[in-house]
């Protein structure tokens, strides 16, 4: 039998092949984006040496952007295939994630901007409805889009640097992330509201949002939750709590189970402990489990509740 609010260090791709099936009531999980910000961050077979490297800008920016990622048109046809072998990385876990959930089951994934698409297509292909895009406004975010005028100034181009003058390269400031919405289709010839009465899982609970969601239109698909100072140091892609603990109450009940394969420092088995769901969280890094295990020790849970 597999066990309930437990922390497994290993790979979540290989460990969840043992998991009964029809046994989480939710997945809820940022995994990684396949951007390259970290070494557990690159998710395709391109060697190009450039990748993951750093410029002498880089590197004295202050703390952000230190690692090198690709063009978005790319310097070769390998970086061209880096968003379909993101794409294969997502279809070789889905069908796990689809297995071990209930019918009727929600999966919420933070997929990154860039290669969203390629994830909800494995989701669908592997059998998952794509019930929704949420979109997460986040109260900052770094960013560093160059002048393009500064550009042509270094290279002594006036001619250019006045006409450009007012024009960036790079992306807008990323103040909203995705947030995919999956559901385990339920049974056939049956209704979500047959569905929440033979599992408790379909509908979505208005109080939730009402709780947590900052926006105008506590209805709207536009979630404002705002980081705290507590939201941060833990892990470079760590999740407010409070958003957790919204996408946790929006779709499960109290004594249900949470699973987070890719769980990071531990913010949705953390959420899930405050609202007394039960949680299953896994992660490849060993330190993760270790930073996780001190965030649901008694005395975290205090504080953050108190």
């Amino acid at each position: 039998m597999t066990e309930i609010d437990t922390l497994i260090h290993g790979d979540s791709i290989e460990i969840l092949k043992t998991f009964p099936g029809n046994f989480v009531h939710a997945i809820i999980s940022d995994i990684p984006y396949g951007i390259g910000c970290g070494d557990w961050d690159i998710l395709h077979s391109n060697t190009n040496s450039a990748y993951g490297g750093s410029s002498p800008a880089q590197v004295s920016g202050g703390g952000l952007f230190k690692r090198r990622g690709k063009p978005l048109n790319g310097w070769s046809q390998s970086d061209k295939n880096i968003p379909r072998e993101y794409q294969s990385w997502c279809e070789s876990w889905a069908g796990s994630w689809l297995r071990v959930l209930k019918p009727g089951g929600t999966c919420f994934i933070f997929a990154g901007r860039r290669y969203a698409h390629r994830c909800i297509t494995a989701l669908e292909d592997c059998g998952f409805t794509f019930r929704d895009m949420l979109s997460w406004e986040k109260n900052n975010a770094p960013h560093r889009a160059q002048r393009l005028s500064e550009i042509y100034r270094r290279r002594g181009d006036s001619q250019n640097a006045a006409k450009w003058e007012g024009w960036r390269v790079a992306n807008l400031r990323p103040l909203f992330e995705p947030i995919l919405w999956f559901q385990k289709p339920y049974r056939t010839g049956g209704t979500i509201a047959d569905n929440v009465i033979d599992y408790g899982l379909g509908a979505w609970n208005e109080s939730a949002m009402s709780k947590y969601n900052a926006h105008d239109d506590i209805c709207s698909n536009i979630i404002r939750v705002a980081a705290s100072q507590n939201d941060s140091g833990l892990h470079i892609a760590q999740k407010p709590l409070k958003l957790m603990e919204l996408l946790i109450s929006l779709v499960t009940l109290e004594g249900q189970i949470v699973l987070d394969p890719f769980m990071g420092s531990g913010t949705t088995c953390a959420a899930a402990k405050n609202l007394r769901r039960h949680y299953i969280g896994i992660d490849i890094e060993a330190q993760n489990i270790i930073t996780a295990k001190e965030r649901l020790s008694a005395n975290f849970q205090y504080e953050i509740a108190k």
